[in-house]
């Protein structure tokens, strides 16, 4: 029978360690899995705009992006959860009030906050994105201003403090480590849009399958049976039904060919 399997990209796709590398294993794998008839779907934290074509041009027929606030299938929308421009503005200024430093993502764009001086962790975070060739120039004060989720720095556990209760009700707040925070609106998870595609496309849960390495990964992860964690994310270890190779050890072809994928 059809199996379908959704992919993270940072840590499981291309590694996060300034190379991007994606290896070359990781690419016929994909390509074994779809010509075996299968279905592959991209499931991560990144809006579409932040998809590059590196990553499209291995071949899925499907993305999952911003932590499930958006789904395209084979072409079609099935999905948007759009904010409202005045929630976006009330948000930014949340998080100019409280000394948070943030970045704004959006569908079609990132947008920044220039009232908010650049600390070492966002002027890494902007370089990253230069060396992509995607435009930074986007800012909270902008006509078009408008985001899907957002992330942020807290330097001090004041400033988390001051934050979380203000956004709580409306986000799921996931702490991404060292003081950085990633938000995704209340309702949505990458879990919640693979529940979605498995009822549009009428495939059984046992057929689903996910690939993850961070923590953001586990509504992703817990969404199916068949789970699988990437070699070193040993934080979602206890939480997996199997465990493959790190990304650079073929890691991805090896978990294919353990469930019989390809």
């Amino acid at each position: 029978m059809r199996k379908i399997i959704f992919f993270d990209i940072d840590g499981t796709i291309v590694t996060e360690d300034g190379r991007s590398v994606i290896p070359e294993s990781t690419v016929t794998a994909i390509a074994q899995a779809r010509k075996n008839g299968h279905l592959t779907f991209i499931n991560t934290g990144r809006t579409l705009m932040n998809l590059t074509d590196r990553v499209k041009n291995l071949g899925f027929d499907g993305y999952i992006c911003g932590c499930g606030t958006y789904i395209e299938y084979r072409g079609e929308v099935l999905l948007y959860n759009s904010l409202s421009q005045s929630f976006c503005r009330h948000i930014a200024a949340i998080m100019r009030e409280n000394g948070a430093v943030p970045v704004y993502e959006g569908r079609d764009f990132l947008s920044f906050d220039r009232e908010i001086p650049d600390t070492p962790e966002l002027i890494d975070f902007k370089e990253n994105f230069l060396d992509s060739g995607i435009d930074l120039t986007h800012d909270v004060a902008d006509e078009d201003f408008i985001f899907d989720k957002f992330v942020f720095w807290a330097d001090k556990k004041s400033v988390f403090d001051a934050v979380y209760p203000l956004i709580s009700n409306d986000f799921m707040v996931i702490d991404r480590g060292g003081g950085f925070y990633e938000n995704v609106p209340a309702g949505f998870t990458k879990g919640t849009a693979i529940d979605m595609i498995l009822k549009k496309l009428d495939i059984p849960a046992e057929n689903a399958y996910a690939i993850g390495d961070s923590m953001n990964d586990l509504p992703m992860l817990r969404a199916v049976p068949n789970s699988i964690a990437m070699g070193g994310a040993e934080k979602l270890y206890p939480y997996v039904s199997f465990v493959t190779k790190p990304i650079e050890e073929d890691g991805i072809e090896y978990a294919l060919r353990h469930f019989g994928i390809i």
